[in-house]
């Protein structure tokens, strides 16, 4: 063997083998992976730019897309996507890789119906608008754009905060839980947690009964809807309505 051979033979790195530890998470995550729903691609037709699902059959897809998003309606799939693209629209140029971002954060939320998945739209917009100020807010040049950057950003933060509340009260039914972690009594007091129901005594009570402790949560302010408006609408093929 000559020493290039020797050299050549060298600079081959031998095939990377896996950690237990990195085995273990690439298994959990083939078991958690489930039937992924298509991404969007555009195909350009002239000055024209058309939607459409990165699938070999689109009614296939479309079912796929429709399951994913909580909707059995083709109505609502067609026009949520146009809502998408139109925010991932920057000038006259559709960003395809911020639509399936925005895709991909709703897909993540599991949208169990419409609703949800619009409110899940909604954080996707109000997430890139964050990650948007935030840049601007590390690139300030005076204290005008520094104070801008920075209120901007702490209202989409605590828009955000609200959504997922939002989300989670919608998803529970609005029920609330009190969780009562340490109780104080002094000697002789009593004290009472939840609904209580006391018969009425004959008779003057000998010692007036102490007043059931009273547990009240604040309630949270109406969510905030962002309302994303587009500059570009994107038509995309028709879809059977599902039977």
């Amino acid at each position: 063997m000559t020493g290039r051979d020797q050299k050549a033979k060298a600079a081959v790195k031998p095939k990377y083998e896996p950690t237990p530890r990195e085995t273990a998470a690439i298994s959990k995550l083939r078991t958690r992976k489930t039937v992924e729903a298509p991404r969007i691609r555009f195909m350009k037709e002239g000055d024209r730019r058309t939607l459409t699902l990165d699938h070999p059959d689109v009614t296939t897809a479309s079912m796929l897309l429709m399951e994913a998003l909580g909707t059995t309606d083709p109505d609502f799939l067609m026009k949520f996507l146009s809502q998408l693209v139109n925010v991932g629209t920057k000038g006259r140029d559709v960003d395809e890789e911020t639509v399936n971002f925005m895709l991909s954060i709703i897909k993540g939320v599991e949208p169990r119906d419409q609703v949800e998945a619009m409110l899940a739209a909604q954080m996707a917009a109000v997430h890139i608008a964050t990650m948007t100020f935030a840049r601007r807010l590390a690139h300030v040049e005076n204290i005008a754009q520094q104070d801008s950057a920075e209120r901007a950003f702490n209202k989409l933060t605590r828009t955000f905060a609200t959504q997922m509340e939002a989300l989670k009260r919608y998803r529970t039914g609005g029920e609330q839980k009190v969780t009562v972690q340490h109780v104080t009594v002094a000697e002789g007091g009593q004290a009472i947690v939840g609904n209580v129901t006391q018969a009425r005594r004959e008779g003057p009570p000998a010692q007036a009964s102490a007043s059931p402790l009273a547990l009240t949560d604040a309630k949270t302010p109406r969510m905030p809807m962002v309302e994303a408006e587009g500059k570009t609408s994107v038509t995309a093929p028709p879809t059977s309505k599902k039977k």
